[in-house]
């Protein structure tokens, strides 16, 4: 039956086989079932070496959404077809493999991480980096590849763990799949007794365009730093928080530049700079941000409060504020904004229920407000609205692996000027989610 297959291959055959059955239905004693001292030594522990520092973790989160119109516009999993208000959909489907090295002291020397993303939507690379850690005061590392920029406490909470279905609309703008190609220092205190094992402090470069683009399409390069407070326990409370800074940009193509400025009669409008020189000039792209978090222990679980906010300017053109995969060709459209991201959460009865309450707003514009928007000759449009979204939810963890989530998003814009925005979209979302996570 196996003529084909020389001996070593057998062995190796064979011994998978016997892991799988073992993982079935002995996992804690695998071992324990070989007779053959010379089988163990000989085939088994030279393989079992040689693959244990491999670790293999992954979730899946099916769900079921209904949306309060066709064709709704939702930064709740995409938008909704054109005449579609309810839809079945993969979310996520991740397997993530890691690959970690050990000092002979116990802590970490090297990491490599893999992470692909399959759903209806296809096939895409989520993580692919390799991590070096300093082997003797363990205090520094350096990661190349690509990974999550740092910056932001939501922007950074995996989607396995976090409790809401997605992450609020100005993070998915401003830092659209939380990934970029780069290098990044990170400073951070591994050993139990270090003075400084509450900070860390990550410092890195970055091409910009995340997984939106497929290479890098100027030669500036984006600065992205975060200070992070590690959780600081106080009788039953737990804190902890960060600082965030972010400074790039991309090269502007075209001479025209759009600032916000006003007319002759008062009103908010887009002045435009047609210097020639604005050419090839690096388009600015500065943020800014501070998060906290709050934990209180009791006898149902916990009660968690979250704080982030965010400011700064966003490059864009007259159509979107969202970064760009390739070199925008539209004159540039330089805006002010702010948001902010404010989460409660509360289990009820016991760690397995919890309730969830959060508010979120974008303000892709500071300098105007709704009635500005939509006036002959200002130059303002779509991409300037605020958008604030009220999100109720509950979550069930039903075991370890598994757990439910009943989410249902409201959603207000401010109302205009422009046509099909003078009153509040019919977009709101309820979401029912299931995650099962190994």
């Amino acid at each position: 039956m196996f003529s084909f297959m020389n001996d070593k291959n057998k062995r190796i055959l064979a011994v998978f086989f016997f892991l799988f059955l073992s993982y079935s239905g002995y996992t804690q004693r695998y071992l324990s079932d070989l007779d053959s001292s010379l089988f163990i030594r000989d085939t088994l522990r030279p393989l079992l070496q040689r693959f244990e520092n491999l670790r293999f973790t992954g979730y899946i989160q099916p769900q079921y959404q209904v949306a309060q119109s066709n064709g709704a516009k939702s930064y709740n999993g995409g938008d909704f077809s054109e005449f579609s208000k309810s839809r079945f959909m993969l979310r996520r489907a991740r397997l993530k493999v890691d690959y970690f090295l050990l000092t002979n002291d116990g802590y970490a020397k090297a990491l490599f991480t893999f992470q692909i993303d399959a759903t209806e939507r296809g096939v895409g690379l989520r993580d692919m980096f390799v991590k070096l850690y300093e082997p003797k005061k363990h205090n520094f590392s350096i990661t190349m590849g690509m990974f999550a920029r740092p910056f932001g406490f939501e922007v950074n909470l995996s989607s396995a763990f976090r409790e809401t279905p997605e992450r609020g609309r100005m993070s998915q703008i401003l830092m659209p799949s939380e990934r970029d190609l780069g290098a990044m220092v990170s400073y951070e205190p591994l050993r139990k007794g270090a003075k400084n094992k509450f900070v860390k402090v990550d410092i890195g470069f970055f091409n910009g365009q995340g997984l939106s683009g497929t290479a890098d399409f100027d030669s500036y390069k984006d600065l992205n730093g975060r200070l992070t407070i590690k959780p600081i326990h106080w009788h039953k409370f737990e804190f902890s928080g960060g600082l965030s800074l972010f400074r790039g940009g991309w090269k502007q193509a075209t001479k025209y530049i759009y600032r916000a400025g006003e007319n002759v009669a008062g009103d908010k409008i887009f002045k435009v700079d047609s210097t020639v020189t604005n050419i090839g000039e690096i388009a600015p792209r500065h943020y800014r941000g501070a998060d906290t978090q709050v934990k209180l222990k009791h006898g149902w679980g916990e009660t968690e409060w979250r704080a982030e906010y965010w400011s700064g300017q966003q490059p864009g053109t007259i159509v979107t504020t969202a970064n760009p995969g390739m070199l925008p060709t539209l004159p540039t459209y330089i805006r002010h904004f702010d948001g902010l991201f404010l989460l409660f959460l509360q289990h009820i009865i016991n760690k397995k229920n919890q309730l969830l309450l959060k508010y979120d707003w974008y303000d892709s514009n500071t300098h105007v407000k709704g009635n500005d928007i939509g006036k002959p000759g200002t130059n303002l449009t779509v991409p300037d609205i605020k958008y604030s979204t009220l999100g109720l939810g509950f979550v069930r963890q039903i075991s370890t692996n598994l757990k439910i989530i009943l989410y249902y998003d409201v959603v207000k814009n401010e109302k205009t000027l422009l046509s099909g925005y003078v009153s509040d979209l019919k977009d709101n979302i309820f979401t029912c989610r299931m995650q099962f996570r190994f």
